[in-house]
């Protein structure tokens, strides 16, 4: 069974661009940058699958386009709200 997801390739495809940037990105992450501050935190590969995390790519999509010049994907959400998500996928 399998389902299509339309923006997310595009998405993947920028997510690898941006980690191909970073230096320092351990093979299997990318960085992603949230709050207010920017702060950069460095995620799985595999979060990308995941529908809570799909459902913060589309945020980010409406709020940003595919454009992040940060040079990783910059996720509209509060620090907190971001540690409690990544911290559910994190136990999954």
């Amino acid at each position: 069974m399998g389902f299509r997801l339309p923006g997310i390739r595009k998405v993947i495809s920028a997510a690898n661009h941006a980690s191909s940037k970073a230096v320092d990105a351990q093979k299997g992450y990318l960085a992603v940058y949230v709050g207010e501050k920017m702060k950069r935190f460095m995620i799985p590969v595999s979060y990308l699958n995941k529908p809570s995390f799909q459902d913060l790519l589309s945020k980010a999509e409406e709020e940003f386009g595919y454009d992040h010049p940060m040079g990783g994907l910059t996720i509209p959400c509060s620090e907190e709200i971001f540690h409690r998500i990544t911290s559910c996928l994190d136990g999954q």
